[in-house]
């Protein structure tokens, strides 16, 4: 399938952020991880939406891509800032996210 390998990056950002998101609301002080969690679900959206229409392979979606990169670094940064392993996990997997939609632009 065209696009695989940019599909599973985006559905396994968007299954760290939704994973992320659920465990900081089991967080002591759930209210320092409002943003956190904010962040995360958009992220899962976006990821989620991205990876849909990469799939039907409909025209150009730059405009897309690109704001999938911006939104997977800003989960990136908001995830780094928590020490917790769910936090980090999530970071990375944004980060990877980020740098393969930014890879699909410039090709």
């Amino acid at each position: 399938m065209k696009n695989e390998s940019i599909i599973q990056t985006l559905n396994a950002c968007a299954a760290a952020c939704n994973h992320c998101a659920d465990a900081c609301l089991g967080e002591d002080h759930v209210d320092r991880m409002v943003t956190c969690i904010r962040t995360d679900r958009v992220c899962a959206e976006i990821c989620s939406a991205t990876a849909k229409v990469l799939s039907m392979s409909y025209g150009p979606i730059d405009e897309l891509l690109q704001f999938c990169a911006r939104v997977c670094g800003s989960c990136a940064e908001e995830c780094e800032q928590h020490n917790h392993d769910h936090c980090q996990a999530c970071a990375k997997a944004c980060t990877e996210c980020r740098e393969a939609c930014l890879q699909i632009l410039t090709a």
